[in-house]
Formats: C-alpha cells, structure tokens, sequence
C-alpha cells in the first residue's frame, strides 16, 4: 500500500456507514474496499501512471503479425470465393438498405458482415463487428432494450480504470483537456485566495488530483477551493452514492496535499441545476467546466416547447457569470435525426477511433478490448439502434457549439498562447506522430489524421 493510500485509509473511520446501502449497482464491501485503495492510487500518481503507460506503448505494434500486411483502406480478399471485401461499403449499404426498410438486402449483408469482422481483428474488423452487431439490432427493432440492458451491467472498477488508462497513454486528448483545464484554473486563480469549481459531469474526478497538487505547491500557498460536482444520479436507493464518494476521495486528497478544500455534490439532470442551488459567492474566483458530457443533453430534434435542455444549461451558466467556462466537446456529426445520415457520419469518426487504437495499442492487449467494447461499441449501438429520447449520444461540432454559446450570451476568449505551448510540447514529446494539435476560430482542436475529434475552448457571459 502507498504512503497515500495509508493516509487516507486513518481517515475511513469518520466515514457514514449507511452510505454502503445503496443500489444493486453497488459494489459489494470487499469489492468496494479494494476499489477505494485503486482509485487513491490513480488519483496520487494519474501522471505518472499515464507517462508509464505511453513508454510502454511505443514497443513497435507494427511489429505484430499481420499488422503490415495490407494498407490501410485496402479492401480485404475473401479466400473462400477471391472476390474482395470492403467492410466500409458493405456497412453503408447495410444501412441503406435498413433506412429503406429493405430487410432482406439489410440481413444478407450482415451475414457477409460477420463473416469478415472480428472484435480481435484490424481496426477495420473491430469496427465492423461492433457496428454489425448494432446494425442487426436496428434490424430486430430492439436497440434501447439491448443498450439499456449493458449500461445496467455494472464494470468492475478495476475494469473501468483499466480502460481509461490505456486511454489515457494512447490517445493525446483526454490528457490534453486536463493539461488545457487545469492551466487555465491555475491562471485564473494567480492572486487570489477562494476558488470555486462547477463541474458538470463529475464522473470519477479523475482530473482534480493534478489541479490540487499545482495549487498545493503555489507560491504563498494553495487558495480554499470548493468544487460542486453535478452529475446524474444513478438507479437505486441512494443515487448520489458514486458523487459522495468521489467527494471523500478527493477530500482525502486536499487533506493529504494541505489544501483547504469543501465539495458539495449535486445528483440531478444537469439542465435543472440553477445557479441559486450552487451557493456562489462573488468573492471567490468561479470557474465553470464541461468536458465532453454535454453531448449527452437532449437537442432541438425532440421538439422542446421551452429551449432545449442544452440551451438551458448555458444559459444558466451564463447567469452564473464565471470568471472562465472551460468547454471541451466531442466532435461529431452523428447526433442528426436521419437514419443514414447519422450512420454516415458515425462510421467516418468510430473508423478514426478504431485506427488510433489499433495505430498506439497491441491487438491483445485486454484494456483495449474493454474500451472498444464498453465504450465505443456501446455508444454506436445508441447511435445507430435507438431512436428519440432513447437515442442519448448527440455530439455537435465545435463549429455548432460555437453559434450555442454565442446564442446563449457567452463571449470567447482568445486562447492562451501560453497554454497551448504547453499541450503542444506534450503531445509532440509523448504521443503518436499522426495526432495534430492546432487552433481554429478560438478553439484547440485535437486531430488524429486531420480529423477533428475533440475541441476545447473558454468563454465569459458577454457583458
């Protein structure tokens, strides 16, 4: 066990009991122990963890067998009849065939789909698998049964933290909005001794052990910061559970680190939290993030009488008047109401993930079959098996987001030169050469082959 973790376990005593009752999504206690003692671990050394994980993948993938043997794009011979196979064409024609109710053309083509997918193949195989299996339940018409069902099933948090690791090492962006977020606090708080921080979609807090270690070694010391966590509660009898906890961790963190910290946890849709329910005070220096959960907020496409759950959220973040909003967007096309446009749109930038991965991570490697499973293979199947409110997966473009936030009262501002120097010289030392940090209309863009995949940007309400 660490120093760290040592700490934190004196600390467990004061802990509520009752808070181990919750849902049946609930770990149980032995499960949740060794979970407490993983997550202290990652929060304490999150550096140094992902800088391990990029050594290690730089060994040479293109040294496994059968990585080189055929180029990207090229289409795959079928030895059983020498006619050549083109996974992306056979998919796109299975998704014309289904947005024409042409069921019979749809099944056969996904038999010959599956004949040549693998989720232990090429990034071409892996994709095609999963968008198959995504496509055949659009086809028996039982695509929010199905998602419903795997997002019910709980992933152990060795599992989870596996994942996002690997994630972490072999994708630049993750990484990048924490550098991005973080530098941009650390700026907007130099001077000044409060700091509070609104974070929708708190998720694991993951990211707030880097900020606190910064301010901790502040010169003349660390501000008294308070983080607001809102996220959405989950099934059972306690649905705050998972943001309570994350809320102990991370005051078992400032406490260890000598920083003076509060956190106030809010289980809610995001869309109903107002800016009266987050206790702002004017003299504390108020920063407001999002990175990539807004994606999630329902659109105009459902027909809102009243603006739209994402048009409420920035409007109440401009009432909030923060001295910066961080923005971090997933960007994509894929959120559009026609069938085949969406599915289009999908396969384009799910082909983007799958190369990076297959590009950065060894074909065998276990936490890449988790995050291709039970990240993006369950996000297509929302994508292209569900339909109105089911559907949840909704990104824009940062171009779309841009008009939003300027619709909603908010102001853009320039980038820090400084801080993108900083992203710029990590991604260059660290990642893979094929991704592209560069800035467009205020906004980091992160690329991977020239395709826009995440933005960040910061913004003020315009007054």
């Amino acid at each position: 066990m660490s120093n760290y973790a040592a700490a934190v376990n004196k600390k467990r005593d004061t802990l509520d009991p009752d808070m181990g009752r919750a849902s049946k999504l609930m770990m149980p206690e032995q499960e949740e122990d060794g979970a407490r003692e993983l997550f202290d671990e990652m929060m304490f050394q999150e550096h140094e963890i992902c800088m391990k994980g990029v050594q290690q993948l730089r060994i040479p993938v293109d040294s496994e067998p059968g990585k080189n043997r055929r180029k990207k794009g090229r289409p795959r011979r079928d030895s059983s009849d020498s006619e050549m196979v083109d996974l992306h064409t056979l998919l796109l024609n299975c998704a014309q065939a289904l947005s024409t109710d042409n069921r019979r053309t749809a099944s056969e083509l996904l038999k010959r789909i599956r004949q040549h997918s693998t989720p232990k193949g090429d990034a071409a195989q892996r994709l095609a698998h999963y968008f198959a299996e995504a496509l055949d339940a659009r086809l028996a018409g039982r695509g929010s049964e199905l998602y419903q069902s795997l997002m019910a099933r709980r992933t152990s948090v060795a599992d989870f933290l596996k994942a996002n690791q690997l994630y972490m090492a072999a994708c630049c962006c993750k990484k990048v909005a924490f550098i991005f977020a973080n530098k941009t606090i650390c700026n907007a708080v130099v001077g000044k001794s409060r700091l509070h921080i609104v974070d929708y979609g708190l998720s694991q807090g993951l990211q707030w052990p880097g900020l606190l270690r910064m301010l901790a070694a502040r010169e003349g010391g660390p501000p008294e910061v308070k983080i607001t966590g809102i996220d959405l509660p989950q099934p059972g009898f306690h649905g705050a559970y998972h943001i309570e906890e994350t809320g102990r961790r991370l005051s078992n963190f400032a406490r260890v680190f000598g920083v003076p910290f509060k956190f106030h946890g809010i289980a809610a849709k995001r869309e109903t939290v107002q800016p009266e329910d987050l206790n702002i005070d004017r003299d504390e220096v108020l920063v407001v993030i999002s990175l990539c959960h807004f994606r999630l907020l329902m659109d105009e496409n459902l027909g809102f009488d009243t603006p739209s759950p994402r048009d409420q959220v920035l409007n109440n973040i401009r009432k909030m008047r923060p001295d910066v909003f961080i923005h971090g967007i997933m960007n994509g096309s894929y959120g559009a109401t026609y069938f085949l446009t969406r599915f289009r749109e999908a396969l384009f930038n799910y082909s983007a993930q799958f190369d990076l991965l297959d590009a950065t991570v060894p074909r065998d490697n276990e936490g890449r079959l988790l995050l291709e499973r039970d990240i993006f293979g369950r996000s297509a199947l929302n994508v292209i098996a569900c339909e109105g409110a089911d559907r949840v997966e909704r990104p824009e473009t940062y171009k779309q987001w841009q008009l939003r936030n300027h619709r909603a009262g908010l102001r853009q501002l320039p980038l820090n030169p400084d801080v993108v120097r900083l992203v710029l010289d990590k991604v260059k030392d660290n990642y893979h050469k094929d991704f592209v940090v560069d800035e467009d209309q205020r906004w980091l863009l992160h690329r991977w082959k020239g395709r826009v995949l995440y933005a960040l940007s910061t913004w003020v309400a315009d007054n």
